[in-house]
């Protein structure tokens, strides 16, 4: 469910308004400053699931393996929609079990979800797209910043979720760009990092200085021992 707080006294009086047929879906969602899918997801969630469907005060659910295959499976064989299972089974966002579809079709494993730790394990991360970046911030910002449940939704770390929240409100969209090997330019940087680059560059050609200089010391002396070698051996060489 959305993650703003209201009493559960307000859900129920929404899904009852709907049920006893004195509003519409349209003027609900007009009424209670929210969604049409949303409310359509209370209203159901209430159906399946009467006042539970609204206590969120049990914590993370965890989502055994071979729920989640059943879950993806009912959905893929057309026998129920996405947001009919998240209302039989009070799950609280239907974008979760996008992801676990999404990861079935891609053939990758559905793996148990244990809520203490994944998320915070550092084998959770993987590359994304600056526009899967940019869906998952929005997304942590719009549900108050829940980083775990976020990262967890979206299968990255608590990390990333972290930074590209940080970056996205510093900087924008723009911060969410991977700078991973990207060097800039003197231009694009501060009087700071000129001079300090400057410096580096004068102490890098001072040491390649320091090497020729002693490249040509070794050659030199290569050449007075050839030299030498060669006078020994006219010296010793009698015809």
């Amino acid at each position: 469910m959305s993650k703003k707080k209201h009493p559960i006294e307000w859900y129920v009086q929404l899904a009852e308004e709907y049920l006893r047929e004195e509003n519409t879906i349209r003027g609900i969602s007009k009424k209670y400053g929210i969604s049409d899918k949303t409310t359509l997801r209370y209203v159901r969630g209430y159906e399946e699931n009467g006042i539970k469907a609204f206590d969120r005060g049990a914590g993370n659910a965890k989502y055994p393996k071979e729920f989640k295959m059943k879950c993806v499976e009912t959905v893929l064989r057309g026998e129920s929609s996405i947001y009919e299972i998240a209302a039989k089974y009070n799950i609280p966002d239907e974008k979760v079990i996008k992801n676990w579809i999404k990861k079935y079709n891609a053939n990758m494993e559905l793996r148990d979800y244990d809520p203490k730790r994944e998320v915070y394990m550092a084998e959770s991360s993987r590359k994304t797209t600056i526009e899967e970046r940019k869906e998952i911030t929005e997304y942590c910002i719009k549900h108050n910043k829940d980083y775990k449940n976020t990262a967890s939704l979206y299968g990255v770390s608590y990390s990333q979720v972290y930074t590209w929240v940080r970056k996205y409100e510093e900087f924008g969209e723009a911060g969410l760009a991977d700078r991973r090997g990207h060097h800039k330019t003197d231009d694009e940087v501060d009087d700071a990092e000129k001079l300090r680059r400057e410096n580096k560059r004068l102490k890098r050609q001072l040491e390649e200085s320091k090497m020729e200089i002693l490249l040509l010391k070794k050659v030199k002396e290569l050449e007075r021992s050839g030299r030498s070698a060669r006078s020994d051996m006219k010296k010793n060489f009698k015809p």
